[in-house]
């Protein structure tokens, strides 16, 4: 892992079905005092106090109103001053995947750390307080956790990375490699919708996209997140969800029209990843 494997890797506990976790900490916690490192994506809102990260081997230094985003993988190790306190949200980079049909670009502060983005957001920018009230509103929604309260976090997070990605990046960092590597998954994400029933391999969509296997993968993964494959299941269990919500058809023909060969799979995962059997949540909607 970048040259470190000595270091090991923390893991972070998501529900499947809500992979996100919002906390505040008084101070670093021990665990988090040392170098480590985590898939999980991280976002910190310094609400008191200052401090300093190592990154990757680099020192970022906070304080109270700041904004830190670490990347998946980023080696980091977290420094207080008295009256640190932190809001920290972690979350699976596949949460936002099928949100990245309409912008793929929503991870971009997290996949171009260094080169668009920084660790640590502007202090000096008039949107920072913004977004870090949006952080605020998706904090109260998650520990309150009134009804539809899912939809309402997912829906703050989308708030703020659109903004991170409006009013943080710099404007000439993305190189005309970087451009056409984000075309080419948009031009595969929308050839998927358009034919979610097919039996797409690994193999065929990298095809499609004139890569291969491998490379077309990676590029994947680094624009949106989680493997073509996993995403290909997100979207079809997406897909179901509609279709049990707005029609009368038989779970084993929505299946199969979502691309599903095997019923007992389909319930398999629409259970893992949407938390209910598909018959038990078509019982919810009556």
């Amino acid at each position: 892992m970048k040259g470190h494997p000595t270091v090991i890797r923390d893991h972070i506990e998501l529900p499947a079905s809500f992979p996100i976790l919002i906390s505040q900490t008084e101070g670093v916690s021990p665990p988090f005092q040392r170098l480590h490192w985590h898939t999980a994506l991280e976002i910190n809102y310094i609400v008191k106090g200052s401090g300093h990260y190592l990154i990757n081997g680099n020192r970022c230094d906070f304080q109270q109103g700041d904004i830190v985003l670490i990347n998946s993988n980023d080696l980091h190790r977290g420094f207080e001053n008295e009256g640190l306190v932190m809001l920290i949200v972690m979350f699976d980079p596949a949460y936002l995947a099928l949100e990245q049909r309409y912008d793929t670009e929503l991870l971009t502060p997290f996949r171009e750390m260094g080169s668009r983005f920084e660790n640590v957001l502007d202090r000096r920018h008039p949107m920072l307080g913004r977004i870090g009230s949006v952080l605020l509103e998706m904090e109260g929604e998650y520990k309150a956790k009134e009804s539809h309260y899912e939809a309402v976090v997912r829906a703050q997070m989308l708030r703020f990375l659109a903004f991170v990605n409006r009013y943080f990046s710099k404007a000439d960092g993305m190189g005309a490699s970087q451009s056409r590597g984000m075309e080419i998954i948009r031009q595969t994400l929308r050839r998927v919708e358009d034919h979610i029933g097919h039996p797409w391999t690994l193999k065929e969509l990298a095809e499609t996209a004139h890569l291969s296997p491998s490379r077309f993968s990676a590029l994947f993964v680094q624009t949106v997140g989680t493997s073509p494959m996993d995403y290909l299941i997100q979207l079809r269990l997406s897909h179901a969800v509609a279709l049990l919500e707005t029609t009368d058809a038989k779970i084993i023909e929505i299946a199969a029209e979502c691309g599903f060969r095997n019923l007992s799979n389909f319930n398999r995962l629409f259970k893992q990843h949407i938390g209910k059997l598909p018959s038990e949540l078509r019982l919810t909607l009556k």
